[in-house]
């Protein structure tokens, strides 16, 4: 747990009438926990206190999807139509390129990274060798972040999501030539 406190210097256990002490902080800590509250700030005439457990948020906005037009229905149902993808999203048609390929599909929801952190190189990109236990990515879900093994031996050849992306349980990730 990461909090962080603002505190007038004050010995343990003093209080001035209507301030804060040590025992409140405890029990403000443990309300956040057990009501998953990461973040209270408080104010008490000159004295103000700030608690965040875990690391700080930031809204990303999410970019317009352009509207797709429709197109005619064809006048006959082609014989063989393809699944739809288990992930419930649209995925894009397979190639030629795409015939004999593996994919590396999420097994939750949540949010996709391909690297430890910000500041680290990818797990793996477009090119990089796999083995069933190498980590590909990670996939955070509810604070919890989730190593993605490949789970297949190959040369990834395609990544099908970006960091930050929100992906479904059983979407594909990853692309795989098998060896």
């Amino acid at each position: 747990m990461s909090d962080r406190k603002h505190m007038n210097d004050k010995p343990k256990g003093t209080s001035v009438k209507g301030s804060f002490d040590l025992a409140q902080l405890r029990e403000l800590i443990e309300m956040m926990e057990a009501h998953d509250v990461t973040e209270v700030n408080l104010r008490n005439g000159d004295e103000q206190w700030r608690l965040r457990r875990g690391p700080e948020v930031t809204a990303m906005p999410m970019p317009a999807m352009p509207a797709i037009p429709q197109a005619p229905a064809p006048a006959a149902a082609p014989a063989a139509a393809a699944p739809a993808p288990a992930g419930g999203g649209a995925a894009p048609a397979p190639t030629a390129a795409d015939e004999g390929l593996v994919e590396i599909k999420s097994p939750t929801v949540g949010t996709f990274y391909s690297s430890p952190s910000p500041d680290d190189p990818a797990f793996v990109k477009v090119g990089s060798t796999v083995s069933p236990d190498t980590t590909v990515c990670l996939v955070e879900a509810m604070k919890v972040f989730n190593q993605i093994p490949a789970e297949c031996s190959g040369v990834i050849e395609k990544v099908l999501v970006k960091d930050g992306d929100a992906v479904d349980f059983n979407q594909p990730l990853f692309m795989v030539r098998p060896k």
